[in-house]
């Protein structure tokens, strides 16, 4: 009876243990199961974070070149910009340089003013201080020449170089590059005195003006204008140049 009771004592616990490794692999199964599942989808995870951060740096990259193209198109924009502007400063330089020589040789052949009979010491000491007040502008001092050619306009309006250093402080206001300023000088100068040697100079540089303002239509009016009024002077035949590229 008792080695009975043993035997099926053995067996239960036989049994129990069975039981208890089946569930055990079961779980572990389960377990590694899970494992496999979340390292599959850790590394889904992964992937589509590189995937992501892949694309996000392609499209900076993309970004960034763009940016580097248009840089280098404004750059290339702005060299010739300063190019057809050191051009120009150039050019007015020399055309500065050109009319003074041409105005300071050809004084001694204009005709005399109606103040001839003013005292020579007078005369000497008015076109003293014109000469003075266009030292400036020969040493290309264009904001002093401006000042300059002003005060000798203002303090001397009658004798017959105040009419030349209107003129000219309207090159210096060109030259400084203040065009409004420019522009109704000479127009003003070349409406009142349409017969002076440098009229047709003042429409040309009141074109010239226009131009540097983006009013081109303006200024192929004002050049017009100077070919009619001046056809056979240096400043009409410039003109005509000038309208071919306009």
């Amino acid at each position: 009876m008792f080695a009975s009771r043993m035997t099926l004592l053995s067996c239960s616990l036989l049994l129990g243990a069975c039981a208890s490794t089946s569930d055990l692999e079961q779980t572990r199964a389960q377990l590694d199961q899970v494992n496999r599942q979340a390292t599959a989808r850790l590394s889904q995870i992964e992937s589509r974070i590189s995937n992501e951060r892949l694309l996000e740096m392609v499209s900076r990259v993309d970004g960034m070149q763009a940016e580097v193209a248009k840089l280098r198109g404004d750059n290339e924009m702005l060299q010739y910009k300063i190019g057809v502007l050191e051009k120009r400063q150039n050019d007015l330089y020399a055309d500065i340089d050109q009319r003074l020589g041409r105005f300071e040789g050809g004084r001694s052949a204009e005709p005399a003013s109606s103040n001839a009979a003013a005292p020579a010491e007078s005369v000497d000491a008015v076109q003293q201080a014109f000469d003075q007040a266009l030292s400036p502008l020969r040493k290309r001092d264009f904001a002093q020449a401006v000042v300059a050619l002003k005060a000798f306009a203002d303090s001397n309006p009658n004798a017959p170089q105040a009419l030349d250093a209107t003129y000219w402080r309207g090159v210096a206001h060109t030259a400084l590059r203040q065009y409004d300023a420019a522009i109704d000088i000479q127009r003003r100068f070349a409406d009142e005195n349409p017969r002076h040697p440098r009229a047709p100079d003042a429409l040309r540089n009141v074109a010239n003006a226009q131009r540097e303002l983006e009013q081109v239509d303006q200024a192929r009016i004002t050049l017009k204008k100077l070919i009619k009024l001046y056809p056979n002077s240096d400043a009409a035949a410039k003109a005509k140049q000038q309208l071919t590229t306009m």
